[in-house]
């Protein structure tokens, strides 16, 4: 419990991310660029700020994974499936360069 507790201001900014961004799209361009670049790079960059902040824990990614799918229902089409693999790995790899940073920190306290 005290771990979702940590997340839950980093799952607002991501839940945010998946919800609120894809009102941007306007025609096919805009879509690629914000499911390719805006999107994966707004949940990596809370990726990393949540591992930095509080290591890293293997519930983030999945949770992240998780949060994306309602999406689908409300913006996507059912080709979007493989965002929520493609999602929950960036926010694993953030959370993972997150925590050395973390680490580092750590060490020099």
């Amino acid at each position: 419990m005290k771990i979702l507790k940590s997340m839950r201001m980093y799952l607002l900014f991501i839940a945010l991310d998946f919800y609120l961004v894809p009102g941007l799209i306007r025609d096919t361009g805009t879509a690629v660029l914000i499911l390719l670049v805006v999107i994966p790079f707004l949940c990596f960059l809370c990726s990393v700020f949540y591992g930095a902040n509080h290591s890293f824990h293997w519930q983030y990614g999945v949770i992240t994974a998780l949060l994306f799918i309602p999406s689908i229902f409300l913006y996507y089409n059912s080709s979007a499936w493989v965002y929520i693999i493609g999602y929950g790995v960036i926010a694993f790899i953030g959370n993972l360069i997150g925590m050395i940073f973390y680490k580092l920190r750590g060490d020099r306290i």
